[in-house]
């Protein structure tokens, strides 16, 4: 049997999607979807992949809506579900697109990314001296990726910085481990680099192994560091704030389907036994990193130090399509338990400590200040 020309089938869809469509304008934009994909097959000046135009029309769609909504091909998907698990190859940051650029939301701690010197904030103008202006996302994430051990050289612009940076990173396979953890005197530093699968877990492992080290009558309290965590997934994150409340809502999400309306609210068992708790956030703290900074601030359960977080309060969920790819789509606001939306604003700190750009100083000024408002015994519990 001959197979039907991939063209003809996107014109079946087009007329059995318009014998449901009520909109006689959407009908219209239709059939000029499919006039204008016939002229390109037929006119444009090479020949072209059918499957990549279509692809490409999908994902503009998408990219349409909001910068984190995206068409994802096998073997995006498969990566992205690799980043899940806490293991990718890559560069190690976490990007979106805005202004025609693509925009570093946070360099995960550790990986070539941030080890090169990329901070939140800046823009990726050139990849491998090429202009992406106007450019998606999913193709310049793609100029992004490559081969382990290959360099990929990027030219950044920067707030502050009257010339643009030339910046060169060696591409990687990035095991990305969730939690460290350490003591500093009678104080428990927690650093959370990422909602993966293993971020609760790391969590609950910490704050038992910080007890039993420092004895939990000795424990002042805890450093929650969330700088440069770009977020993950959102049950991990539900999770994670879990350990340091007893009652309340964690989050609430509001969006058009039922299913992504609720809320989500602690039980108790506050794994740290009620000891202070200062939060870490700056422009790199994103998405699951406000939601658990903005409900203990919130409760009043933890000082928030540092910077205005990122600012992105929405939801995207995962649907499989039936050839093995998939689309990332926003589904759902979420919302502190106040009821604010961080959306496109942030997290506000308690105390706004800027991060010191002196080149020279090496010392962390505001884990600093942290430790010295714990040990000063300053915090009211």
């Amino acid at each position: 049997m001959k197979k039907l020309p991939i063209y003809t089938f996107f014109i079946i869809l087009l007329f059995s999607y318009s014998l449901n469509a009520s909109n006689e304008n959407l009908y219209k934009k239709l059939n000029t979807f499919g006039d204008v994909f016939e002229t390109i097959r037929s006119n444009y000046v090479s020949d072209v992949d059918e499957e990549d135009v279509i692809e490409a029309a999908i994902n503009g769609m998408l990219q349409s809506l909001d910068p984190h909504s995206s068409y994802m091909d096998l073997e995006n998907y498969r990566d992205m579900q690799e980043q899940t698990d806490g293991k990718f190859g890559g560069l190690g940051i976490e990007v979106t697109s805005e202004s025609g650029y693509v925009k570093i939301i946070s360099p995960i701690d550790g990986t070539p990314g941030a080890k090169a010197g990329v901070e939140p904030g800046d823009y990726i103008t050139h990849i491998d001296d090429e202009n992406i202006f106007g450019l998606s996302l999913t193709e310049s994430v793609d100029k992004l990726r490559g081969l382990v051990g290959t360099t990929v050289k990027l030219k950044i612009v920067r707030e502050g910085e009257d010339e643009p940076l030339e910046i060169s990173i060696t591409r990687a396979i990035i095991t990305v481990e969730a939690v460290k953890f350490r003591r500093e005197g009678n104080v428990g530093y927690i650093k959370l680099i990422s909602f993966s699968e293993q971020a609760d877990r790391g969590i609950k492992k910490a704050i038992n192994n910080l007890q039993t080290e420092i004895g939990t009558d000795k424990l002042i309290g805890y450093i929650l560091d969330l700088r440069n965590n770009p977020g993950g997934l959102l049950g991990q994150s539900i999770s994670v704030t879990n350990n340091f409340l007893n009652s309340g809502e964690i989050v609430s999400t509001k969006g058009r389907d039922k299913s992504n309306i609720g809320s989500f609210k602690a039980t108790k068992g506050d794994l740290t036994k009620n000891k202070p708790i200062i939060v870490l956030i700056n422009r790199g703290s994103a998405s699951a990193s406000e939601i658990v900074a903005g409900a203990l601030q919130d409760h009043k359960r933890a000082i928030i130090i540092g910077e205005q977080s990122y600012g992105k309060g929405s939801v995207q969920t995962v649907f499989p399509l039936n050839d093995k790819s998939a689309i990332r789509l926003t589904t759902a606001l979420y919302y502190t338990p106040s009821g604010d939306s961080i959306h496109k604003i942030g997290i506000t700190p308690d105390i706004e400590v800027l991060k010191s750009k002196d080149p020279d100083n090496k010392i962390d000024n505001q884990l600093e200040y942290a430790l010295n408002l714990l040990t000063k015994d300053q915090i009211v519990k």
